[in-house]
């Protein structure tokens, strides 16, 4: 904690459509801010199904919206059929707009998507920019192919609204790692307000793991995120334990709360069959099982690649390719400065390829080792951003809620 920021007021935005990223880096955030900051409060719109699993510490809440899907096709849907996908927007946007004006934030921050899901948040933005609130656009360390999200920004002009509505652009990622605005025509009339923050270094929760885990460390942690498209993996991995049965280390196999039913029953099945496979459906503290494990597998999501950084864990990624091409272009970029290994999905399917990187696995270089430490300085620039915005803020109007004044 360097400062007091009395009645300050953060609102982020979430807009989570799938798995589980966009929530969990929002929250990692808040954490780190009303830790530095006494007297700051941060409120999270989020649309994800599970964000009451999660714990939030004191001055940290959340204001749920109606959830919407994003199907692997990229497409959208309502999560109840019986209600079509633009009145569930439409409820979307009317209570985030509540939200902002009755919150009435010092500092916005927009996870990701500049404008909101299918531009719901442009309205707010506009009205918070006429209040005087500094808003802040949040983005990955990587987005998307250059292609595609060129063609995705330009279709709806969102340059220019990123130009209009924010007042700094913090990338969670180092310079030296990726540009996740390369190559994108008209991105030179950003440059002054972005902010290269650095990876966001993650620590284990208060309260550890209770021990629920059949045999000790060391362990193989297997993590499939979300789980929405993550069954693929898992099943593979199951093929490498059943085919080699000299692989030295057990594995944890974690599936995710988006999996679908009838592939998570499958898994089970077979997992029960193996003496040194144990699985788990789901766990909100990620970072202690992590911190277990002599080695982890993953798909390479933003989240899990900071706790392989935080964590220093040796890591073979095995990254989603559709429908967008982020957690490939991490991993190929990883793997290139040595911080974790990479297997393509059309490789990991063959239990030998993935038995030898499995066997690999334990003697690979620590990321330590290869320069990961020195990524991980995000929250330090999150909190100096936050800081310089809140002192260099005029004084407001502040309306009146419950007797006190804010």
């Amino acid at each position: 904690m360097i400062n007091r920021l009395e009645q300050a007021r953060i609102l982020m935005y979430s807009h989570d459509t799938f798995g589980l990223g966009h929530l969990r880096r929002c929250r990692a955030i808040a954490h780190a801010l009303v830790e530095r900051f006494k007297g700051l409060y941060v409120l999270i719109v989020s649309g994800s199904q599970i964000a009451g699993t999660f714990d939030f510490r004191a001055r940290v809440d959340f204001v749920k919206i109606p959830s919407v899907i994003k199907l692997y096709n990229g497409q959208y849907t309502s999560i109840d059929e019986l209600i079509d996908l633009q009145d569930t927007l439409t409820i979307r946007k009317a209570i985030i707009r509540n939200t902002a004006e009755a919150f009435n934030p010092n500092i916005m921050i927009v996870d990701k998507e500049p404008l909101g899901l299918k531009g719901e948040m442009e309205e707010t933005l506009a009205m918070l920019k006429a209040r005087g609130t500094t808003a802040i656009l949040g983005l990955r360390d990587v987005m998307d192919a250059p292609d595609a999200l060129e063609r995705e920004w330009k279709a709806q002009n969102v340059l220019e609204k990123i130009d209009e509505y924010y007042d700094e652009v913090w990338v969670y990622g180092t310079p030296g790692f990726y540009d996740p605005l390369t190559d994108l025509e008209g991105r030179e009339k950003l440059l002054s307000k972005i902010t290269y923050t650095g990876f966001l270094k993650r620590h284990l929760p208060a309260v550890r793991y209770p021990g629920a885990l059949p045999f000790t460390n060391p362990h193989i942690l297997v993590t499939a995120g979300g789980g929405g498209d993550g069954a693929a993996l898992i099943e593979w991995v199951l093929s490498a334990y059943e085919r080699d049965k000299t692989l030295p280390h057990p594995a944890v196999m974690v599936l995710g709360p988006f999996m679908p039913i009838r592939a998570r029953e499958t898994l089970r099945r077979r997992a029960d069959a193996l003496e040194n496979v144990h699985m788990i459906e789901f766990d909100n503290r990620m970072e202690a099982l992590m911190a277990g494990a002599i080695g982890v597998v993953s798909m390479g999501g933003y989240n899990t690649f900071c706790e392989i950084l935080s964590f220093d864990k040796r890591a073979i990624i095995v990254p989603r390719t559709e429908p967008r091409k982020e957690q490939l272009i991490r991993a190929e970029r990883a793997n290139e400065l040595g911080l974790v290994g990479l297997l393509h999905p059309d490789d990991a399917g063959d239990p030998q390829i993935m038995a030898r990187a499995l066997h690999s696995l334990p003697v690979r270089t620590l990321p330590s080792h290869a320069g990961g430490e020195g990524l991980l300085d995000g929250f330090e620039a999150i909190g100096a951003s936050v800081e310089r915005h809140m002192s260099g803020q005029s004084r407001r109007a502040f309306t009146v809620i419950e007797g006190r004044n804010r």
